[in-house]
């Protein structure tokens, strides 16, 4: 794999993470939200009067463009396993943004995680 191509991957990936720290953000001062009939259109109006929920889906489309050019280049039995990166930037700015845990059990995860992303990436 190229560096061109893995940083078309790795932009794909950090703008897929973003999007989802930035929907969490946006959700969070709606409180638990609920699915019933009634209340859907006013909720969804609530949902999307977020500017965090919004750049999150604008982040949305714009990794799938990254991630489309990606695989144009690179073989996607390759290229699919490192969005498992996304876990690993997830996990530690949700730490560092929302305070959420980041215990030992979850550290090791991310050390399994990047030990499988550094062996994909040598075959």
């Amino acid at each position: 794999m190229t560096l061109a191509s893995f940083l078309l991957i790795l932009a794909g990936v950090v703008l897929n993470a973003g999007a989802q720290l930035l929907l969490k953000a946006g959700v969070g001062p709606l409180g638990p939200i609920s699915l019933d009939w009634p209340s859907l259109l006013p909720t969804l109006t609530r949902v999307l009067q977020q500017w965090p929920i919004l750049a999150g889906l604008a982040c949305y489309v714009v990794s799938v463009g990254f991630w489309i050019v990606a695989l144009s280049r690179v073989e996607v039995s390759l290229a699919y396993p490192m969005l498992s990166l996304g876990y690993v930037i997830n996990a530690v700015a949700a730490w560092w943004l929302f305070g959420e845990a980041l215990g030992p059990m979850r550290f090791a995860g991310i050390l399994l995680i990047l030990a499988g992303v550094l062996v994909m990436s040598r075959t």
